[in-house]
């Protein structure tokens, strides 16, 4: 157990230098990010994959419309197409009351909310974290800008085709954005987003029983914090991934 704790100690760690070194990198570069980039870190010997995704590939809880929330629940969640649309509209009255002063619409402070909806356990929250997000500003509303966008979530927009999964992945990933052609997603789920220098970053450090350590932080390039950072960490999460 003593050695397990330490493993996945280390990993965070290695994790973690390999994010500080890729956002030190963003920060210097100044660049706005428009698409799903991948790059690799080395650090300690270790080769880490990192990945910068804009926010606006993920679906977006606060903003999502009624059949993107219910594509989400049963192709991302696998549930049910009546369940699915049942648990979007109890998703949908839960971020629109009103807050305990009155004055705005509650909205969810984080993904974990989601656990708040009746039907929803954690089984179907950990399908559904690599998702999406729970932003309030400035990272996509009603639809999911599929440049950025993960395999998982443009399976969402595809209505489950793998085939226009795996072209879209591939065209873009030969870096070359207007090659794309996102013509057969859905186009009531997704269009391309605005500039916005929100980003979730995942690095995916080996571990040595074959399983990966991963480590991501959402965060927003803006004013610089108290810390003297040029970036903001809004949200942070570490999971072991099983071996493939």
């Amino acid at each position: 157990m003593v050695g397990v704790a330490k493993d996945r100690v280390t990993a965070h760690a290695m994790g973690d230098a390999a994010l500080m070194l890729v956002l030190q990198q963003l920060a210097a570069e100044r660049n706005t990010i428009r698409q799903w980039t991948d790059t690799s870190v080395n650090y300690q010997g270790a080769e880490i994959q990192v990945s910068v995704m804009p926010l606006s590939g993920l679906i977006n809880i606060n903003g999502a419309s009624l059949p993107l929330l219910t594509a989400l629940l049963t192709i991302g969640g696998g549930v049910p197409e009546g369940p699915a649309q049942e648990l979007a509209i109890n998703i949908l009255a839960r971020r629109e009351r009103s807050s305990l002063d009155g004055r705005r619409p509650e909205r969810f402070e984080a993904i974990e909310d989601l656990m708040q909806i009746p039907g929803i356990d954690y089984d179907l929250y950990a399908r559904l974290a690599p998702l999406i997000t729970a932003s309030n500003a400035g990272s996509g509303g009603s639809s999911v800008n599929p440049l950025a966008a993960p395999p998982e979530v443009l399976r969402i927009l595809a209505n489950g085709n793998e085939g226009i999964v795996n072209q879209i992945a591939a065209a873009r990933a030969s870096g070359d954005a207007a090659s794309v052609d996102t013509s057969g997603l859905d186009g009531s789920l997704s269009r391309a987003g605005s500039a916005q220098r929100r980003y979730r970053i995942t690095a995916k450090v080996p571990m040595a029983d074959g399983r990966f350590f991963l480590v991501d932080r959402s965060v927003y390039f803006g004013a610089r914090t108290r810390d003297g950072l040029p970036w903001y960490t809004f949200e942070a999460r570490q999971m072991l991934q099983p071996a493939s």
